[in-house]
């Protein structure tokens, strides 16, 4: 029996990269896993691909009206939640301050932070006993890279979000983590990457020389880290990062 057998999962952002890694072994382990996705085509590859434990539900995560839609459909399926994994985001940002803009910043809170929080919130009440939020941060809150400043500001805001989330729903049992990806190949890195000016293949070996393993992960890695925040093998862990980076922000090099 998996871990996750007889358990309920939602993953937002679950169409590719990270998120779809993240589905793909909670399916693995037995869930029954909810995705989401802005795009339906996406969607549906995705769903095709996890089988059918999976289900898609289409909407955009800083759309109050998509998550109601999203979390009655859960309610419909009538398990509750065990795991609400807050993966989706991303960043319009990758601009210094001198030619940073109002819509691009606008952007990145509103979805980062903002499409995080009231994730959380409109799960709450579809959570069962002892169950598991994980937030997604980023190393960049831990260290400085140029043009990045505003996605890092969102990832630290979610950070501090999840440790009072951690102290707050602590009564109920429910406990909050935040898994922190170091550098992962995915297909959202290298678009973010295309925008700077010494481009994709320049950046990837860039932040490589920045990992004490000197490579950048893959998604399947971080996928079992949070393999770990979702089950009870991590039952007296919450309010904790998780870093899966290789060593990117705990050993400087």
């Amino acid at each position: 029996m998996g871990a996750l057998a007889s358990r309920t999962a939602l993953v937002t952002g679950g169409t590719s990269g990270i998120g779809l890694a993240i589905a793909a072994r909670f399916v693995e382990e037995g869930a029954d896993v909810f995705i989401t996705g802005r795009r339906q085509p996406e969607l549906d590859a995705a769903v095709a691909q996890l089988g059918p434990k999976a289900v898609g539900v289409r909407g955009d995560v800083s759309d109050l009206d998509d998550l109601d839609r999203l979390f009655a459909r859960i309610a419909a399926h009538g398990k509750g939640l065990d795991v609400v994994v807050a993966n989706a985001g991303g960043t319009a940002a990758v601009e210094s301050i001198e030619t940073l803009t109002p819509e691009a910043f606008d952007s990145d809170f509103r979805i980062n932070v903002r499409g995080t929080a009231f994730t959380v919130q409109k799960a709450l009440p579809l959570l069962n006993a002892d169950a598991s939020i994980i937030t997604l941060g980023s190393t960049s809150a831990s260290r400085a890279t140029a043009a990045f400043g505003t996605y890092s500001a969102t990832k630290a805001a979610i950070r501090q979000l999840s440790r009072v989330w951690a102290l707050e729903l602590a009564p109920r049992g429910v406990r909050v983590n935040t898994l922190v990806p170091g550098p992962t190949e995915t297909t959202g890195l290298k678009n973010a990457l295309a925008n700077t000016p010494a481009g994709v293949d320049a950046m990837l070996e860039r932040e490589a020389s920045r990992v004490a393993l000197a490579r950048v992960g893959h998604p399947d890695e971080i996928a079992e880290a949070a393999l770990f925040l979702a089950t009870n093998q991590s039952s007296f862990v919450t309010g904790s990062e998780l870093f899966a980076d290789g060593g990117e922000a705990q050993v400087l090099i």
